[in-house]
């Protein structure tokens, strides 16, 4: 079994609508049926006990290795801990390939379950079960996972986002996370939010300047000051007054903190521990209990009692073997993954057991309850008990005060008192910090008593009701006509003067701007226009061939536009060998329509029609056709229909009814040009989907050109010396009949073209195109592409003349090396009254080329 190529689709795709790590498998022929593989299963369900059933996608199928991979790697997974459940082994049509698909969670756990899943078929297959260990290899999934999955605090908040439907992004590898789109966007770093300032972050990270804030502003802290060594820390401790606590000035998860200091010897560990973290500090210890309140806005969401890590002594057992035990727990580990932190046995845990007369070694006596640390943070070992409803509304009051007085909108107040059911004044109790980012496990896994929403307080802070943080979004795909259809959305969307962000196959554009260049129809273009803050709507052109490589750049659309599916585009490629497969691919953004979105679809293709039933949204049809028997079906159950009716695009729902005067459509040209009334329908249909109003759909028809810069290799129409000339980027069969259809509209004296051909298309299609221009064109000026896509020199060549030998119009044909050399030939030829089409390879360079040459003419006329 070879596997040649594995993909990360990380977003909606051909497959599923989850994250999947899709695989190119190719199997040997004994490895084609599991029956040719005796005693296989046995030694791989030995290896593997928890593989699950072996059972082909298909029943009509065998089992091959190829479908063990799958369940192999899946399960894999599933043993380490990661919420996956999808999976598929697709035959291609070469013998003994196959499509190998298993949903991910996290990126490189799958593709890591995928490496193990093959060195686990290899060990079965060679019958040496002994020599793998599958215990250590699902370990390192699980230890993966743990290190890269967002934190218990992060993703309790994305999670909060997602059930309320805002999308999120990850934008590290950390816990810096994108909730919603463009211009709704909020941003969260862990349980720290955007709108909080950095002058906060940095106040509640000096604690001696918190502590004078917050007391000049009424909130109750202890009497302390910063020192600069350990006899500094000891001398405030006399002014101060023993027990007292030393901690880091700019510190976190009580890293560095050792309270209920008594001894000088305790002072001196102390202090070094604080150290090593920065500056010091020493304030007066304050009896009672450890409390921690966690303040979301103006409230007060969640509180939790916290206990230093400690054990019960039984009698039998040493502290250090009382530790272990405790330690066992498999809610504890080492990180923030799980609800508890095991215990550490390091100076601070020693010099606490030296205070209580103990040693590692003691046999604490039964019941007698051994501190391990005096400070009750979770990273640290303690345990947390949740206290949200014992909560005195002055001990609330005091926790919104001190988050205030700091700045933060999301704030963890620690308070030491002897309780949280009668105000901190009346029990010299007090705030002793307040945290930036607080942890938020322990209100979301308390070790005692119920777990709070505190991710939803986050997100309901964020967002008002109702807001999920989306834009508009539409999604335009299609073989012909993607572009032009596209940038017309754009262009009315930008008319009612939203900021929209726009991608296609010329560049990627915010607010009129372009940002980047080249094809920029795949997903990851999408993404970064869903990024930028500036974009309002966002227009994104939906190529297949980022479909195929990462799936799509978003998880839902407002509106899909499926302007078409042509035969003969890109068939042979990646396992899409038909027009049905290409059908499959490309409603991939139908199918992940909002439900309260809508797909726009050609009712006049019957390919595209179809996809309406996987739509979970509404469905506009459009087609020129007024009496098109789909659109009068559609049009009597009262749903949304655009036709053409005379000189009109008639746009209808139930008994509401529009006219747009294609005289008001310059890019129609009176409407004479019948694809570019198919990509106009299309676009009133998307812009009326996202919300539009009809004037401005009118006037953004009516302002929009057609030219070489708004619409580049998209029917540019020019003049060169009384001859017209029109450069178009068309590149299959149908893009020539659509072309041919608009050019024998134009009146012209003699027609020539100027073509190529594109060396990843089938033989046939590239022979059909030039089929078809010849019935049309008196000249034919063929050149050869830049870059001939894996063909030898002059075979598209030979394969475009093919396809004239039955010519019934074409007089002559001429063969030129060089895209501009055959520009200029043509150019040379023509007269006042012909004209020219010229089918741009290099669209940039070509049409400014043709720019050049037309000034030339102009000024030599002059």
């Amino acid at each position: 079994m070879d596997v040649s190529r594995i993909r990360t689709l990380r977003g909606p795709n051909l497959w599923s609508r989850h994250t999947c790590i899709e695989a190119i498998v190719s199997c040997e022929p004994h490895e084609m049926d599991l029956q040719a593989l005796p005693d296989f299963e046995r030694r791989l369900r030995e290896l593997f006990p928890s593989v699950g059933p072996l059972e082909p996608s298909n029943p009509q199928e065998h089992l091959t290795l190829a479908h063990v991979l799958e369940a192999t790697a899946l399960a894999l997974q599933t043993q380490a801990g990661c919420p996956v459940s999808f999976s598929r082994t697709s035959a291609t049509l070469e013998p003994g390939v196959f499509q190998v698909v298993a949903q991910y969670s996290e990126e490189v756990v799958g593709r890591l379950a995928f490496d193990i899943a093959r060195e686990l078929l290899a060990a079965a297959s060679a019958g040496d079960a002994g020599s793998y260990d599958v215990e250590a290899a699902i370990a390192r999934l699980r230890a993966l996972d743990e290190d890269v999955r967002l934190g218990p605090s992060t993703g309790c908040i994305v999670d909060a986002a997602v059930a309320r439907n805002i999308p999120y992004r990850r934008l590290t590898t950390g816990s810096l996370v994108q909730l919603g789109w463009g211009s709704r966007q909020r941003r969260i770093w862990a349980a720290e939010v955007d709108s909080t300032s950095a002058v906060s972050e940095s106040i509640a990270q000096d604690k001696d300047l918190t502590k004078a804030l917050l007391g000049a502003a009424g909130v109750p802290v202890p009497e302390g000051r910063p020192v600069s060594d350990a006899d500094d820390a000891w001398a405030a401790a006399m002014e101060i007054g023993l027990p007292v606590v030393v901690k880091p000035q700019d510190g976190n998860q009580g890293k560095g903190v050792t309270v209920n200091i008594v001894s000088r010897e305790h002072m001196d560990i102390a202090f070094r521990a604080a150290a090593e973290i920065g500056d010091v500090m020493v304030e007066k210890y304050l009896p009672g209990s450890d409390f921690r309140l966690l303040v979301v806005g103006d409230k007060v969401v969640a509180a939790s009692r916290r206990e230093p890590p400690h054990v019960i002594g039984d009698g039998e057992h040493t502290v250090r073997e009382l530790v272990d035990l405790v330690n066992a727990d498999p809610r504890r580990g080492d990180g923030h993954a799980t609800s508890l932190t095991k215990i550490r046995f390091d100076d601070i845990a020693l010099a606490r057991l030296d205070v209580q007369g103990l040693k590692p070694e003691s046999v604490p006596e039964m019941g007698r309850r051994v501190v391990l640390r005096n400070n009750a943070n979770l990273s640290t070992g303690g345990t947390a008990t949740d206290v949200t409803d014992d909560l005195h509304p002055e001990v609330a009051a005091r926790a919104v005060a001190a988050a205030q007085t700091v700045g933060l909108d999301i704030c963890g107040v620690d308070v030491v008192c002897e309780n949280v059911h009668v105000p901190l004044e009346k029990q010299h109790g007090g705030v002793v910090e307040v945290n930036a980012a607080p942890g938020l496990r322990m209100h979301l896994s308390p070790s005692y008593g119920k777990g709070r929403p505190v991710g939803e307080a986050v997100i309901a802070n964020m967002f008002e009701p109702g807001d999920d943080g989306r834009i508009p979004v539409v999604a335009v795909t299609g073989t012909n006509g993607k572009t032009t259809t596209t940038r017309l959305i754009a262009h009315l969307m930008a008319t009612s003067g939203m900021r929209v962000g726009m991608t296609n196959t010329d560049g990627v554009y915010v607010d009129g701007r372009q940002i980047d260049s080249g094809d920029c129809s795949g997903p990851k273009s999408a993404r970064n226009v869903l990024l930028h803050p500036d974009v309002d709507a966002a227009v994104l052109e939906t190529a297949r061939g980022g479909m195929l490589r990462e799936g799509l750049g978003f998880d839902q659309c407002q509106v899909a536009v499926v302007t078409n599916v042509g035969t003969g585009d890109h068939l042979g490629l990646n396992y899409i060998t038909t027009v049905e497969d290409l059908a499959v691919l490309k409603r991939v953004i139908v199918m992940n329509v909002a439900p309260t979105g809508y797909a726009v679809l050609n009712a006049a293709d019957p390919i595209v029609a179809a996809m309406a039933a996987k739509c979970t949204g509404g469905v506009v049809f459009f087609a020129q056709d007024h009496d098109h028997p789909l659109l009068a079906a559609h049009r009597v159950q009262g749903k949304r229909t655009i036709c053409v009716e005379g000189d009109r695009i008639i746009v209808t729902e139930g008994s509401w009814r529009v006219q747009i005067p294609l005289q008001g459509v310059p890019i129609t040209r009176g409407g004479t040009i019948g694809f570019q009334k198919d990509n106009v329908m299309a676009a009133i249909g998307a812009a009326w989907c996202a919300g539009l109003d009809w004037d401005t759909i009118a006037r953004g028809l009516a302002s929009f050109s057609n030219d070489a810069d708004n619409a580049p290799g998209r029917f540019n129409v020019m003049d060169y010396r009384g001859a017209t000339v029109i450069a178009d980027y068309g590149h299959n069969p149908d893009a020539m009949r659509a072309l041919v259809e608009a050019v024998n509209a134009m009146p012209a004296r003699r027609r020539s073209v100027v073509i190529s051909g594109a060396g990843d298309r089938r033989d046939e299609d590239i022979r059909e195109q030039t089929a078809i221009l010849g019935k049309a064109f008196d000249d034919v000026l063929l050149f050869q592409d830049a870059c001939q896509r894996g063909r030898e020199d002059g075979e598209v060549l030979t394969l475009l003349r093919e396809g004239l030998a039955g010519a019934s119009r074409t007089k002559e044909v001429l063969e030129i090396r060089g895209e501009f050399v055959a520009i200029d030939a043509a150019l040379e030829r023509l007269q006042p009254g012909d004209l020219c089409l010229v089918l741009v390879d290099q669209v940039e360079e070509a049409l400014a080329h043709l720019a050049r040459r037309i000034r030339e003419a102009g000024a030599s006329a002059r």
